[in-house]
Parts: structure tokens; C-alpha cells; sequence
């Protein structure tokens, strides 16, 4: 049975100040979630709360997971818990190789240890699936990668780590038509039963590539309206507007 990630009256500040206002949201495992919204409207404040940034203070509600408040849980309990997040800004660490961080990474979620050659093979088959040159695990993680590999390379985790829940915070930021789109296809290839997505964005662009099936609409802090691929629509030609009289 797929799993769901339920949010319940999240309120989240920032400094003193209250970015999530009661936000009320559900992820299935299977499905692709998008959540659009002006700036300021509190999404990468959401990415940020689920995995347990300690900028962001929760104020109240729940966030429930495999029966489990993910709120309780640090950071690394909830990467093995299954939830998994692709920065919008993904650091550089020079000296440490892209195949070396993502086995130590895979040990820590896993909870073993895994051989060098064992994690070749199954590096092997991820990058394989993802049509990525094996010469790019060999290159230091982020460093002098473009914005469409540094994309792809977070892509790769997902693959390696196996999340049930990933979030994609603007994933698109950055990236040329070309790279949306092999980046968007990486993520196709992993989408299925066993993989719930929660696209966040501000665009419909990555949309386009990546179709959802559920769109909802963050304002001020809360979920204002939610629908099908054609609300995604309705944004693209109306703008933020609209919601913005609407609510």
C-alpha cells in the first residue's frame, strides 16, 4: 500500500516572523505533486521545514510519515525514514569525489556499509538508467559542474538513495531548455508506485516535462486552491493574480 505524507496546520517561522500559516497538504507516494505560488508565498520554506532545517521554527501542527511526526525526527531520521530533498542551490565540496559521497550517503540511509566495488555496480546501473556518463561520478561533487549537472547529480541521489517521498524545491532555477529537459527526464525514469514527488516551483515550465498529477497553489503561507494539470495551466496564461482575488 502506497504510503502519504500528511501535513496538518504546519505553521513555520522565520526571525520572528510567521512564513506558514496553517498549511494543510497530502503527498501520495505514487503521484506527482506540484506546488506553485508567487514569491514569498512560503515554498522553499516548506522544503526546508520537511527536512529539518534549523533556520525554520515550527510553531505548530504535524507532519505524519509511515506513522511517524517527521517534526520529531532529525534531519538524517528522516532521510532514512524515506524522505529525500534536491536542493535548489546544491553546495560544492571540493576534494570529495561525486561515486565517494554518494556511498557514504547511501551507508547512512541504508544503515550498512557497503564495499567500494558492490557500490560501483549499483552506481553503475543508477547512472545507467539516467543516461549519465560514468565519468562524471569520478569528478568532485559540484565542483565546476554546470547548473544542469549539479540538477542531474541530484537527480542521481534520488536514484541511489531510494526515497518514497522526494521534494524537487525549483529544480527548473537556473537551467537552460536543454538541461530542464534532460533534467526532467532523469526524474520520468524514476517515477512510479514506489516514488511520490512534490515539485516545487514557480514556474509551469518544468511542468510541461514533468506532468503532474495534482497542482495546488501556495499563498501566503496556506493552500489556497488545488487541481488537475490544468490549474498548472490556468497559471500560465492568468498569472498569480487571479488567486490573489480569489482568496
Amino acid at each position: 500500500m502506497s504510503e502519504v505524507l500528511r501535513i496538518r496546520d504546519l505553521r513555520v517561522s522565520v526571525e520572528g516572523k510567521e512564513i506558514l500559516k496553517g498549511l494543510d497538504l497530502e503527498v501520495r507516494q505514487d503521484r506527482v505533486h506540484a506546488i506553485m505560488g508567487p514569491n514569498g508565498s512560503g515554498k522553499s520554506t516548506l522544503a526546508n521545514t520537511l527536512m529539518g532545517h534549523p533556520k525554520y521554527e515550527v510553531t505548530g501542527g504535524e507532519v505524519l510519515f509511515r506513522g511517524r511526526n517527521v517534526l520529531d525526527l532529525s534531519p538524517d531520521e528522516r532521510a532514512r525514514l524515506g524522505i529525500f530533498l534536491a536542493f535548489q542551490y546544491p553546495s560544492e565540496i571540493p576534494g570529495v569525489s561525486v561515486a565517494d559521497f554518494l556511498r557514504r550517503a547511501y551507508s547512512a540511509v541504508k544503515g550498512e556499509e557497503v564495499s567500494v566495488m558492490r557500490f560501483f555496480r549499483i552506481l553503475q546501473e543508477k547512472m545507467r538508467r539516467l543516461q549519465m556518463p560514468i565519468a562524471m561520478a569520478e569528478r568532485y561533487l559540484n565542483e565546476g559542474f554546470s547548473g544542469g549537472e549539479k540538477k542531474r547529480n541530484e537527480v542521481l541521489q534520488m536514484a541511489i538513495l531510494e526515497p518514497q517521498i522526494a521534494i524537487l524545491d525549483e529544480t527548473d532555477s537556473g537551467l537552460d531548455i536543454d538541461a530542464l529537459r534532460i533534467v526532467s527526464e532523469g526524474v520520468n525514469a524514476l517515477r512510479g508506485p514506489d516514488l511520490g514527488v512534490l515539485i516545487i516551483t514557480h514556474y509551469q515550465r518544468i511542468l510541461r516535462y514533468i506532468q503532474p498529477d495534482t497542482v495546488s497553489v501556495l499563498k501566503d503561507g496556506r493552500i489556497v486552491e488545488t487541481g488537475g494539470r490544468e490549474l498548472a495551466e490556468k497559471l500560465e496564461e492568468h498569472g498569480y493574480d487571479w488567486i490573489r482575488e480569489a482568496a
